[in-house]
């Protein structure tokens, strides 16, 4: 593996699950990770205090505005002086069936999930062109590829991270980015703890591997795909999901 050292990473939705231990899977690397919360304060503040020898910095916002993640962004290039990689995790889910689910909760979905990804992209991009090399990693989920019962918000938008990564690494292919999509399945974080135990063990059955995913198992695909190394692979969809998804 190439050496970091020195590179700065921004991760949205980095202090809690997936993007937690992405996060320190690149700080292991010598990455400086810049890590993006949207509310709570206090697990932010703890992971800053946990990492404050590795120069980590914490930064508040919405990814649902395109204004939040411009400032985000120059928060970020105004702390680090540069952004190498940019890892689009963060996204939110309110489940509901069509005929049951509200506009505006269609739009929260589809904005967190997908625009916020297409505006952190977007800001950080004539940043990574003009440093010629860049690496975007967007965190999509097993639902935007075989659907989901209630969840039509959350997979039509992950699903259209696809389509995203496949037409920004054709935009960069020839500028030293890179644009991939990690694909989790069930993983164990605070919104599957959340399932009732019953729903749960239906869950896992379906699951080939027999169990959840953890966020490590995730996150080390994420750190291969930043790694100056893969400079090869772009546009690209890497499945985490046990063979539930094949």
């Amino acid at each position: 593996m190439a050496d970091m050292n020195g590179q700065v990473a921004l991760v949205t939705g980095g202090v809690r699950g997936i993007g937690l231990a992405i996060c320190e899977r690149l700080i292991d690397r010598g990455v400086k990770v810049a890590a993006g919360y949207s509310s709570n304060r206090q697990v932010a503040g703890q992971f800053c205090t946990k990492h404050s020898d590795q120069g980590v910095s914490i930064h508040q916002g919405n990814i649902g505005s395109a204004a939040d993640c411009e400032r985000v962004v120059g928060e970020v290039l105004q702390a680090h002086g540069r952004i190498d990689i940019l890892v689009n995790n963060a996204g939110v889910t309110v489940d509901k069936t069509v005929r049951r689910m509200t506009p505006e909760e269609w739009d929260h979905v589809i904005h967190i999930n997908l625009s916020g990804a297409f505006y952190l992209s977007r800001a950080v991009l004539q940043h990574m062109l003009d440093q010629g090399y860049g690496r975007i990693i967007n965190i999509s989920s097993v639902i935007g590829s075989a659907g989901g019962f209630g969840q039509a918000n959350y997979a039509s938008a992950k699903s259209g991270l696809f389509g995203l990564t496949m037409s920004l690494a054709q935009e960069t292919a020839t500028k030293g980015i890179t644009v991939n999509t990690v694909t989790p399945g069930f993983v164990t974080t605070d919104m599957t703890a959340a399932v009732p135990p019953a729903a749960m063990e239906k869950i896992v059955a379906r699951i080939p591997v027999g169990r959840l995913g953890t966020p490590d198992e995730v996150a080390r695909v994420v750190e291969f795909l930043a790694d100056p190394e893969s400079a090869y692979i772009t546009g690209q969809v890497y499945p985490i999901n046990g063979g539930l998804y094949m």
